[in-house]
């Protein structure tokens, strides 16, 4: 960019600062790419115009009018714009192209690993075995152990109370039970546990279910990346942890990991439980395996 523009800046405060300069044919190009920030961020030039019913050069001298070199330098300037800017990426269409726009440079599969494992080692630093462990306390000393996730969430509380039943605990996934919550929830105490996961915003059905175990003196553990971290009554144990940064994979690697620690830490504190009933689930299984033959 030149001088004027070299400080970062959004596209709006570009379009502010040079709207003396702007033509007819611009505004439409503009129109074009306010309208739709992140097909415009993957489109090339002459595409660009072309959606806006221009010359197909009339996006590079957009560009130039702007302070760029040309309309690579100003898509790069998009991108950017687009990756950084965090409440894009609430939308799954805008996490998708910044994605596609990260691997561009290295390749799909390398970019995808590197995202993962970015994310990964972000939880070196921010995880300890502390946590970990307070987290598996409360499941040894639950009576019951209630999980809850929507989207995502949901399917790992799914895998996480089949690893638990197999460990012998009395653990039920309530995320696709929605009509039976009531009752559910009636019969928690202060020996429950309720075990929260949740990726972005909290839904309204995590935080009532909050309330309730607050009300009825149930703990309740929650799992979460940054943007789900606002749960309110705050849980009684909470590991909040990013998945990785705006256009990384935000996959189920990073919570899943820690799910994983945390089980695998329950089985090293529960005296011989876990073990006991994963040798009794291995032998049933055998049998009713045997019994369809």
């Amino acid at each position: 960019m030149n001088e004027q523009t070299q400080l970062p800046v959004f596209l709006g405060e570009l379009i502010k600062k040079n709207s003396a300069k702007l033509t007819d044919a611009d505004t439409r190009i503009l129109n074009v790419l306010v309208g739709d920030p992140v097909r415009a961020a993957m489109e090339n030039g002459k595409e660009v115009s072309t959606r806006a019913g221009v010359h197909p050069t009339s996006a590079v001298r957009l560009a130039r009018r702007l302070g760029f070199k040309g309309y690579p330098e100003f898509r790069a300037f998009l991108q950017t714009n687009l990756i950084e800017r965090g409440d894009d990426f609430q939308h799954a269409s805008a996490r998708m192209a910044a994605r596609l726009i990260r691997a561009e440079e290295n390749g799909l599969l390398a970019s995808m690993l590197d995202g993962e494992i970015a994310a990964l080692e972000l939880v070196r630093s921010s995880v300890s075995d502390v946590d970990i462990r307070n987290f598996s306390s409360a499941l040894r000393d639950a009576r019951r152990i209630f999980l809850f996730g929507t989207g995502h969430a949901e399917a790992l509380s799914h895998l996480i109370t089949r690893r638990l039943m197999r460990s012998g605990y009395a653990a039920e996934d309530l995320s696709n039970q929605l009509h039976f919550l009531p009752e559910k929830l009636t019969a928690l105490c202060s020996d429950d546990v309720v075990w929260l996961n949740c990726f972005r915003r909290p839904s309204s059905v995590l935080l009532d279910i909050r309330k309730v175990a607050e009300a009825n003196g149930a703990k309740t553990l929650a799992l979460t990346d940054i943007a789900g971290a606002r749960i309110d009554p705050a849980p009684d144990i909470h590991i909040a942890v990013s998945r990785g940064e705006a256009g990384q994979p935000q996959s189920l690697v990073v919570p899943m990991t820690i799910a994983n620690a945390v089980i695998l830490d329950l089985a090293a504190i529960d005296d011989n439980k876990t073990m006991q009933s994963l040798a009794d689930f291995k032998s049933l299984r055998i049998d009713l395996g045997n019994s369809f033959q």
